[in-house]
């Protein structure tokens, strides 16, 4: 699916935790700075200044060289943002204060082309499509691919994934489709950001395999979907997230609507996803509301220790996707309360799926009401559907542009410094140690 689409694959479909494992928090290499050509010439990243230096951010982006910090002073800027050089960063000094405001009719926010970026410590808020859009679906020129307004499946030799990318610290705020969308991009990390309002998903990640992504940390409440991930596959992790007071929670679903069908292989652990019943959001996701997690065809998925209550319709959906069946699917020591069923097996009579299974969970409700003891790892064995969860009429959503906004949030530890050097050093720093981390490297 190309990254601007009038139609969501979203729609259709469908916690804090104990201690995750050390091996499953290493993510070495999932946001790496590129090589970087001008290293051999000792050329030193300059740091430029809006609006003092330069009076818009799309200036100084057009000034900025490979390694450069734009950083940006507190204003409300009325411009859609490019960043087509690699290894940029673009840093606001304060996350509340400095605004890209689409104003209900601009379609994105910071829309990134090139690899190794980073997004950090600003708002975007009210643009019609995207708060934050990475994506290697690029005309060349920093635009997107001719045609992307409609589907078309990915050619990967005419746009291969973008390689590289971190956004952190953002808070993405009534964005109509996606706060922040990383699609057909690899080797990549979301963070620390505050997704709200959106019409479809806070947080997506689609189209790629192997995607190398970490999500974790974040926060998405009052959207359609809190965190959706299509066609994503692993090594892919979501951890420590929250996702609350959306329709639904978390959705992982396989789709014919994008390349590399079918998803497979993610990690999703640690996050609590509570309460996603609030009408006050858009209405999106084809109706679904009160829903958990769902998981729409996805395989070889891993859910551990999440906190997963207060979904009136269902704590966890497993169902198929037109003839994607959910299959090798493991549920393990996750604690399921208050849900109006803890886990539902959904798959269909065309796709019956297979090898899904539960251990060592907390809960009480189930449809098919054995599926504990049919569905017990290591191998499970529910084929056919059970009966349907409570399907209850939804109630309507609302404008994407009337959600509140949300309260201050964090902001990015010395984000006023403005030294691109030393930035620079520490995340090279950090990487190597990373790497020097991580299983199989001494």
């Amino acid at each position: 699916m190309p990254p601007v689409r009038r139609r969501s694959a979203g729609r259709r479909r469908l916690a804090l935790a104990a201690a995750v494992p050390a091996t499953a928090l290493l993510c070495a290499g999932c946001w790496a700075l590129p090589p970087d050509p001008t290293s051999a010439k000792n050329t030193a990243p300059a740091t430029i200044r809006v609006p003092s230096q330069s009076a818009t951010i799309n200036a100084a982006l057009d000034r900025a060289r490979p390694g450069d910090l734009v950083l940006v002073s507190p204003g409300v800027y009325h411009e859609s943002v490019r960043i087509r050089t690699e290894r940029v960063i673009l840093r606001g000094t304060d996350r509340g204060e400095v605004v890209i405001d689409g104003q209900g009719r601009r379609a994105n926010g910071v829309m990134v082309t090139a690899p190794g970026v980073s997004v950090e410590n600003l708002t975007v808020r009210s643009h019609l499509l995207n708060g934050v859009l990475v994506t290697g679906m690029s005309d060349g020129n920093g635009g997107l691919a001719r045609g992307s307004d409609g589907y078309r499946h990915l050619d990967p030799v005419k746009f291969p994934p973008l390689k590289g990318f971190r956004v952190r610290y953002v808070t993405a705020h009534a964005n109509g489709l996606y706060g922040i969308y990383a699609f057909n991009a690899q080797h990549g990390v979301l963070e620390h950001n505050h997704a709200s309002g959106s019409a479809d998903s806070g947080l997506y990640v689609g189209q790629c395999k192997p995607c190398h992504i970490l999500v974790r940390d974040n926060v998405a409440e009052h959207n359609a979907i809190g965190y959706e991930g299509t066609n994503a596959s692993g090594p892919i992790w979501v951890l420590r997230n929250r996702f609350t007071g959306n329709r639904v929670g978390l959705t992982v679903n396989s789709d014919y609507l994008e390349a590399y069908v079918p998803q497979q292989g993610g990690t999703i652990a640690g996050n609590l996803i509570a309460d996603n019943a609030d009408p006050a959001t858009p209405e999106q996701a084809d109706g679904a509301f009160g829903i958990g997690i769902g998981i729409a065809g996805g395989q070889g998925n891993e859910l551990l220790r999440n906190r997963i209550t207060g979904n009136p319709r269902a704590g966890v959906v497993l169902a198929s996707n037109e003839d994607l069946a959910p299959r090798e699917n493991r549920l393990r020591e996750n604690t399921l309360t208050g849900n109006g069923v803890d886990v539902a097996y959904r798959a269909s009579v065309r796709a019956p799926g297979r090898g899904n299974c539960l251990d060592g969970n907390t809960l009480s409700t189930t449809l098919p009401t054995d599926l504990k003891s049919i569905a017990a790892c290591p191998h499970g064995h529910p084929e056919a559907a059970g009966p349907s969860p409570r399907t209850d009429p939804a109630p309507p959503g609302i404008p994407f542009l009337d959600v509140a906004p949300p309260p201050a949030q964090p902001q990015l530890p010395d984000a006023p410094a403005g030294d691109a050097r030393r930035h620079r050093a520490v995340v090279v720093g950090r990487l190597r140690s990373a790497n020097r981390s991580a299983p199989g490297n001494g």
